[in-house]
């Protein structure tokens, strides 16, 4: 790309918008959010702080984006429940534009997929938590992120934006496996997130024996269905994984809170299908029993249904 980047981040809020901040110092951003936040941090900025240091981020932040706009790409960066409604809203422009998934959980590439043919898949290993319209701390960075073509191999793509992200201050590495990125991920918010929302603890206290238990069941799960999906992953083996989980990731993220658990404070449904409710969906297509991440599922669900009716 010879001029300056066009970038359209939709739904933006506590992944969207520090990437459209740190990305907005390498290329030409639109971030769409809702009212009255687009307004504010339009007007006022968007204040960062914790792992990605501290700055006042100034950017353009809209409620709505013209249909008829051009951009070189979108980033989706809402709740993965809330993807296909995006693509249905802006459809004209994801049909026409490479179209990148920054969200957790599994599935959300293919539901961009049936809305267009040039879908990018993305990971993101730091943590976000949103302090106010326009305050986000970053908790955790846990790596460079991800990105690949869905469901896989490497173009121009992917690597152009991977070298605009880089530029921009977020170390961001290629994969011709994405698919497998993808799984991995899900599998650290497998491990952790809804654990995590159902005790109230930070991660740094699930190395505790019971809850360690917990994680180890639905841990060997995850992979038994991972394998028969034919997807591989950076660990040999769940003993090798979970070494890592106990000895390396935890430890960077020990007083990271779980999103999940806001978001069932806060009243908001939770990502809980896309996580280990598509491990259970998955395990159920192949045969494969997972009955732990079954029943994280369903406890989750439950106290989502308890908040609910408790707002």
């Amino acid at each position: 790309m010879n001029h300056s980047a066009r970038i359209l981040v939709l739904g933006a809020g506590a992944v969207g918008l520090p990437l459209a901040a740190r990305l907005s110092r390498a290329a030409d951003v639109v971030a769409v959010t809702r009212e009255p936040h687009a307004r504010i941090i339009s007007r006022d900025g968007l204040v960062l702080s914790g792992a990605w240091g501290e700055e006042t981020c100034r950017f353009r932040c809209v409620s709505e984006v013209s249909k008829e706009s051009d951009f070189d790409y979108i980033l989706i960066t809402s709740k993965s429940q809330d993807t296909e409604a995006i693509c249905r809203q802006y459809q004209d422009l994801i049909g026409d534009h490479e179209t990148v998934s920054f969200q957790n959980g599994i599935g959300n590439e293919e539901t961009i997929s049936r809305f267009s043919d040039r879908v990018i898949g993305g990971v993101v290993m730091s943590g976000f938590v949103r302090e106010g319209a326009r305050e986000i701390r970053v908790t955790a960075n846990a790596g460079p992120m991800q990105l690949g073509r869905f469901p896989e191999g490497l173009d121009d793509g992917p690597q152009n934006l991977a070298s605009i992200l880089t530029r921009a201050g977020v170390p961001t590495e290629t994969t011709d496996h994405i698919r497998g990125k993808l799984w991995s991920k899900n599998l650290i918010n497998c491990s952790l997130n809804p654990l995590s929302a159902i005790t109230g603890v930070t991660y740094g206290k699930l190395r505790e024996p019971d809850s360690w238990h917990i994680i180890d069941q639905m841990v060997r799960e995850i992979f038994a269905v991972v394998r028969a999906e034919g997807i591989s992953l950076p660990w040999g083996d769940p003993d090798v994984y979970l070494g890592y989980l106990y000895g390396a990731l935890i430890p960077v993220m020990a007083g990271h809170s779980s999103s999940m658990l806001q978001d069932i404070l806060h009243g908001r449904k939770t990502e809980i299908d896309y996580m280990n409710g598509a491990v259970v969906a998955a395990g159920e297509r192949l045969g494969i029993p997972t009955p732990c991440n079954a029943c994280m599922s369903d406890l989750i669900r439950f106290r989502e249904s308890v908040a609910a009716r408790q707002g």
